[in-house]
């Protein structure tokens, strides 16, 4: 018969073993191809499951992947993937009757993020109690038939090696019970036990938007000695996420253990920011020639402990590897500069974004809680995607947020898929908490579309999430108080003020309801210019009259004579400037005022999540770009680059997340590998280096770099949609040489300082103007 278009998985079934089994089960099947029609011409699997799968084709891993189908909103948006597996069928012939070569499926399923544990609050099996999986082959022959093997009840299951396995406290494999050749044809399963069909909701199968998650590169370890207390200890000199992939042969029964934590603390493994996540994988050997990897877990670490080695520790050398892990990324932008300790800076920042972009923008990789948090990527999105082509992983992150805004009646929660509103994770289920928007958090329904229009160019983001975007900014009117002011509900405001108490971090010195409301202010802007984009009058007219109420009420209550903003503090100035909330005279006066809060902080770090990724540009853009520099270049605590005179190689969550002394801080909540506050790379791009949009999706760019500190030169370059873009300029006595790069049809706008700005066309140029600092 001739090929006809069919949903990926009809006529699947969902399945799991008929009785629970220990650890990981396996689940397999084996099927005669059909004979007398010629040479396989394409083969593809399609796959979905309840929990994190591998699987198999004829023994051959059919993808990448890892962690699949990943973590989405699984009650609105349960996500298949596809694979072309002709290169492993093609080569069968089955031009004779007489019975022709077999196929063999096998999957391995694991808990992930559907039955493990997950939240910082100990929830288990949030999505459900039954591990399944559900799978179509889709075999086309030469002469055009098709012959299709789907999962149902006539499957196999077994016990795998993985005796437990959780994202958060590791795996443990006894290679012993290892079954070779279970995912290949000839294996006899009589001993297995059957399968049933598992339910779900088949409305929720969905294809992917984002990319999957893949192995990205293997680290061997720099440093091997042995702790104060006797400890073997791996250094593999960089904070990564991933796991350790161990090669051993040691006699049966031998049990290593490998705790995995970010940093070292008095020369022994720092385990105490991981709070209840264990981080331990456990691996029992099977006599003969091992190796392990356990690919339903994964850790962020930089060290490694290793108990029970059955060798010398020079072996371990080579028989170890750390193998990274995360959201498979195209990188399209780059930055580097004079000072080491700057492009170590944005070096950090790159392996926090590789980290905690892993299927969905995650806040940490390391402790119990590696959770979508929406402020973190609220702030960070203009950033990420400068870095990398974020477009198609935040556009699936921000499909599930629709589905939990709507679900939840237009509120954005927290964090995306909401753990919250099915996890134990009573302290944030508060009605003052939980039940409310907040600033910059439930943002992200705006901010996150409107920064991947601007990188794009492509309002097919807006349109996708337009009632989205309009159900939050109607959310926040609703917020408002009678005086017109976001000044109601829970609020996160300037979380992580430096000054604020270790154990308190929305103590911060910003009053709430200013933050909350200069943040309400611009997601109401920019839902305005989103409805210009896409031609809803109507939509435009109604919320430029929101953003105009509320500017006007940010001016009436918060604004006193003489432009002092209420609360008196950098984070509330800085996002005054750069949300456009002030006129000429105020922004004047805000300028001044940030510029004297900075010298009066030693140039320190004084914001916290809501001020920290405006402040330089706010500074900058007020004509105050040597303070901003003076600020981004402090080397003291807290500062963007006292982590870095640290050691650090990721950016931490809190300033102090190390003490001078080594010491981890005394707090509960600290992370050595979160991006947020590495936002500030935004500035290096578009201020020190200079490249930005000057229209939507860089149709027309703008090259304005603006030297300062102790920088002689500095280069960035963009990989836009129509091209590359690059700015790199380096000082020559008292002139500024710019060698800038324009894609093909487009234009630049080169501003250089003391210049006139000029109009570029395709091609290289170079430009030289007198300049002094």
């Amino acid at each position: 018969m001739t090929a006809t278009p069919h949903p990926p998985l009809e006529g699947a079934r969902m399945i799991g073993p008929a009785r629970d089994v220990e650890g990981a089960p396996l689940l397999r099947t084996e099927r005669a191809l059909d004979t007398g029609h010629g040479r396989v011409t394409s083969a593809t699997l399609t796959a979905t499951g309840l929990g994190v799968f591998e699987a198999f084709v004829n023994g051959h891993p059919v993808g990448p992947d890892v962690l699949t189908p990943g973590w989405s909103s699984y009650q609105w948006r349960l996500r298949w993937r596809t694979w072309d597996l002709t290169h492993l069928l093609h080569q069968h012939n089955n031009d004779h009757d007489d019975g022709g070569p077999c196929v063999a499926i096998g999957a391995t399923l694991g808990n992930g993020w559907h039955r493990g544990r997950l939240g910082f609050a100990g929830g288990r099996a949030l999505y459900g109690d039954e591990l399944a999986f559900m799978a179509r082959l889709d075999v086309t022959f030469a002469d055009g038939n098709v012959q299709t093997i789907v999962t149902d009840e006539t499957w196999r299951a077994a016990p795998s090696a993985t005796l437990a396995d959780d994202l958060y406290d590791g795996q443990t494999i006894d290679a012993r019970r290892h079954q070779p050749g279970w995912n290949t044809t000839g294996f006899d399963d009589t001993t297995w036990a059957g399968v049933h069909e598992v339910a779900f909701d088949p409305t929720t199968l969905t294809a992917p938007i984002g990319p999957p998650v893949v192995r990205h590169e293997t680290i061997r370890p720099v440093q091997i000695w042995t702790s104060p207390t006797g400890k073997t200890l791996l250094d593999f000199g960089q904070n990564l996420v991933g796991w350790l992939r161990l090669e051993v042969s040691a006699p049966a029964g031998t049990e290593i253990t490998v705790r995995h934590a970010e940093v070292l603390e008095h020369g022994e493994l720092g385990t105490r920011p991981l709070r209840t996540a264990e981080a331990t994988d456990r691996y029992i050997t099977s006599g003969a020639q091992d190796v392990f990897e356990p690919t339903f877990t994964f850790h962020g670490f930089r060290y490694a402990e290793i108990t029970g080695w059955p060798g010398e520790l020079a072996e371990i050398a080579d028989a170890v590897g750390a193998v990274v892990v995360g959201s498979d990324l195209k990188r399209t932008g780059h930055f580097s500069c004079s000072d080491p300790d700057l492009n170590r800076l944005h070096e950090n920042l790159l392996w926090s974004l590789r980290g905690n972009f892993l299927d969905v923008p995650l806040d940490c990789p390391q402790r119990d809680e590696r959770l979508g948090w929406t402020g973190d990527i609220a702030v960070f999105a203009p950033t990420a995607a400068y870095l990398y082509d974020t477009q198609d992983f935040l556009a699936d992150w921000l499909a599930d947020l629709a589905a939990e805004q709507q679900a939840q009646g237009g509120r954005v929660p927290f964090m995306v898929p909401d753990v919250i509103a099915i996890g134990p994770d009573h302290q944030f289920k508060e009605p003052s908490k939980g039940g409310a928007i907040t600033a910059i958090w439930s943002d992200a329904a705006v901010w996150v579309p409107w920064a991947l229009y601007q990188a794009h160019g492509d309002s097919a983001i807006l349109q996708a999430q337009y009632s989205s975007m309009t159900a939050h900014v109607e959310a926040i009117e609703r917020s408002l108080s009678p005086t017109g002011l976001w000044d109601t509900g829970w609020q996160f405001a300037d979380w992580l003020d430096p000054d604020a108490p270790p154990n308190q971090p929305d103590r911060a010195k910003a009053d709430r309801g200013v933050v909350a409301t200069a943040c309400a202010y611009r997601s109401a802007d920019l839902q305005a210019q989103s409805a210009a984009v896409l031609g809803h009058g109507a939509d435009e007219t109604r919320f430029r009259a929101l953003a105009d109420r509320l500017r006007a009420a940010f001016h009436t209550h918060y604004v006193h004579p003489g432009g002092r903003i209420v609360s008196d503090c950098a984070t509330v100035y800085a996002l005054a400037i750069e949300f456009g909330l002030l006129d000429d005279q105020q922004r004047h006066h805000a300028g001044e005022r940030l510029a004297d809060l900075v010298a009066e902080s030693g140039y320190r770090v004084s914001t916290g999540f809501a001020g920290t990724p405006y402040v330089t540009s706010a500074l900058s853009s007020t004509g105050h770009l040597d303070a901003a520099y003076r600020l981004l270049l402090e080397r003291e605590c807290p500062s963007w680059l006292y982590p870095v005179t640290m050691g650090a190689t990721t950016i931490w969550e809190r300033w102090n997340s190390m003490l001078p002394d080594g010491s981890i801080n005394p707090g509960n909540m600290t992370s050595f590998n979160h991006y947020a506050l590495g936002a500030v790379a935004h500035w290096l791009h578009t201020v020190v280096a200079g490249i930005s949009p000057a229209e939507p999706g860089y149709s027309r760019v703008r090259i304005a770099p603006r030297p300062g500190g102790n920088l002689t030169w500095a280069e960035a370059s963009l990989l836009t949609p129509h091209g590359l873009v690059r700015s790199a300029w380096r000082l020559e006595g008292d002139h500024l040489i710019l060698e800038a790069t324009v894609p093909q049809g487009t234009s630049a706008v080169v501003d250089l300082p003391g210049a006139e700005a000029t109009t570029l066309g395709p091609g290289t140029h170079h430009l030289r103007t007198p300049f002094s600092l």
